[in-house]
């Protein structure tokens, strides 16, 4: 182990001048704390020797380092396996970068290599279909990632148990291409799969629970099945709340949703009452021209609308306008629903 020093008492001598006394005091390979981090940043990593770097440049975000590491490499192995893994590591290097296009070259190139040298229903090949159909939804070829998807889960189906959270995960991804799609009856029963699944490995409480929730109850939304909806939303919520602090961000998005489903309901008032929760949290929690507060205060401007109080529906309309003016670009579809709205008005 190379020498490690704990940082002390920090003192600054001069205060007019940045300089300070830094207190150093010299570990040992007995210190145990030490031994834990150690042990955690080598299992984080994965590997061994130069694989473990790359490892890590990917993890903290050194994205051309671990490519530059990751070509040479790749030059220098003869062993199939080990190009495999190269290909992927790069696939995952040009995916970060958003350069889809040489991600999904990298990633069918070590996917071939892997259909070769290992058998049909291989974890590893499960990873590799996975990792080119996440590609595909990012880049809106929905047909095209849902068919690598597809592939990911009939591995997991045959080789997992069937209360694998990584099957759970690979019926998320599936139902989201299908919403992307619009299919949402499709898309609610492979959420419907996956929050089976979650419900019986995760704490009753658990972040993964409630986005699930989420999710189901929007499929519920979109097919027009707004109870239903609501008892969805209304579950992650209550996780949220317990878990979260009060301004988090992702407790406004559960008050909108219930929001929504109340409008979509003809609950007027109970829905304006959970968008203002939004918007008092968005305010708190996010920047002061965030596009998230703009939806809060057009989800406000439409309440109003629809109950006829045309003067504080354009307020709130225009006050979204604002924020969207500044914060997105020129063409996106959310400045053209604030000027239609208040066009409207």
């Amino acid at each position: 182990m190379h020498t490690v020093f704990r940082i002390g008492e920090i003192i600054q001598i001069d205060k007019n001048n940045p300089l300070y006394l830094v207190e150093l005091k010299l570990t040992s390979d007995d210190d145990e704390q030490l031994r834990t981090l150690t042990k955690h940043i080598q299992e984080q990593a994965g590997g061994t020797g130069w694989e473990r770097i790359g490892s890590l440049l990917l993890k903290i975000n050194q994205l051309d380092k671990a490519e530059e590491l990751y070509e040479l490499l790749l030059e220098q192995t003869s062993d199939e396996s080990k190009k495999a893994l190269y290909y992927t590591q790069l696939g995952y290097v040009k995916d970060d970068q958003g350069d889809y296009k040489k991600a999904i070259w990298y990633y069918k190139r070590g996917l071939e290599i892997r259909q070769k040298i290992l058998p049909a229903n291989h974890p590893a090949l499960a990873i590799s279909y996975n990792n080119i159909g996440l590609v595909y939804n990012n880049m809106g070829e929905y047909l095209k990632a849902l068919s690598f998807y597809e592939k990911t889960c009939e591995i997991f189906e045959k080789t997992l148990p069937a209360n694998d959270p990584d099957l759970a995960t690979s019926y998320s991804n599936i139902a989201r291409v299908y919403d992307n799609m619009s299919e949402y009856s499709k898309a609610l029963s492979s959420y419907t799969k996956a929050l089976k699944i979650c419900e019986t490995t995760l704490p009753a409480n658990h972040p993964d629970l409630a986005t699930l929730y989420n999710n189901v109850g929007g499929m519920h939304q979109n097919m027009g099945e707004y109870s239903k909806a609501l008892s969805f939303f209304e579950k992650a919520l209550e996780i949220r709340q317990k878990t979260l602090t009060a301004n988090h961000p992702s407790l406004a998005i559960s008050y909108n949703n219930i929001g929504i489903a109340y409008k979509s309901m003809g609950k007027y008032p109970e829905a304006l009452s959970l968008y203002e929760k939004a918007r008092e949290i968005c305010q708190k929690a996010l920047p002061e021209n965030h596009p998230s507060l703009a939806i809060s205060y057009h989800n406000i401007g439409e309440t109003y609308d629809d109950m006829g109080e045309y003067l504080k529906a354009l307020s709130s309309y225009k006050k979204a306008l604002e924020i969207r003016e500044q914060a997105l670009p020129a063409n996106h579809p959310g400045l053209a629903a604030s000027y239609y709205k208040i066009g409207l008005v």
